[in-house]
């Protein structure tokens, strides 16, 4: 069963990692798609590759998801391109970790503009379209951290759970236009991010994880799934955790 058959995604931040594992499950599915990337060019263009031998379309945009500008234009080119538009997913985020008496200002700004702030860009992009045609479905990627904070993670935990509020908002907003909005807030993840942790501290995070193990991509990726598809018609504006059976 395809369950996003004929319809149509934006991902943003879908080079790698959980975005990029999303835009397959999609495609799998039998959704088009369309993603963006920063930097990674070569990634972005293999996982349009790999969607394609699902039999689906699939384009990928070089954008700063911080720009409001720029955002509008992904936008209005995904649906040249796909024909249309029924799912976002705002999956673009950074982390730049420190204790908040060390954090700059640059820090700071950095972690909302990317990781908030641009879910606004696309959201903000999407809302007529998806009004107009009275359906659509957005998801935004939130984290654990953004619901019970966390040492050294002020600003990411600050972006994470403004994406919270921000949805629950959009949902009450667009739901008389049948539009949902959701929030998937993931735990501790196999991801170029956790990679990075040292030792000491990815055992410390297995540790607090009831599961006493590392989630993957694709768990995470299921979820978005399910929330895309119409099986999902009437969840909106809930935010669902995908960690281990972390508190």
């Amino acid at each position: 069963m395809k369950m996003l058959h004929g319809k149509s995604a934006l991902i943003t931040g879908a080079s790698r990692g959980i975005g990029r594992q999303i835009a397959l499950c999609f495609a799998q599915h039998g959704c088009d798609i369309a993603i963006t990337y920063i930097e990674s060019a070569e990634q972005a263009a293999e996982v349009c590759r790999l969607a394609q031998e699902y039999g689906v379309k699939a384009f990928a945009y070089q954008a700063d998801a911080t720009d409001f500008d720029t955002a509008h234009e992904v936008v209005k080119q995904a649906i040249a391109d796909l024909g249309h538009l029924d799912i976002l997913v705002n999956n673009a985020g950074i982390a730049q970790d420190t204790l908040l008496l060390r954090m700059t200002e640059k820090q700071w700004d950095q972690v909302i503009d990317v990781n908030l702030k641009s879910a606004f860009n696309y959201t903000h992009a999407v809302t007529p379209i998806f009004a107009r045609q009275r359906s659509g479905s957005i998801i935004s990627m939130s984290s654990v951290v953004g619901l019970e904070g966390n040492v050294g993670q002020a600003n990411y935990a600050a972006s994470k759970a403004g994406m919270v509020a921000f949805m629950r908002s959009v949902a009450k907003e667009l739901g008389g236009r049948n539009v949902r909005a959701n929030t998937i807030a993931a735990g501790f993840i196999d991801t170029d991010m956790t990679r990075a942790m040292s030792d000491q501290a990815k055992e410390y995070a297995i540790a607090q994880i009831p599961m006493k193990r590392i989630g993957q991509p694709q768990e995470v990726a299921n979820l978005a799934l399910f929330l895309a598809s119409d099986l999902a018609s009437y969840i909106s504006g809930q935010t669902i955790q995908v960690n281990g059976g972390m508190a």
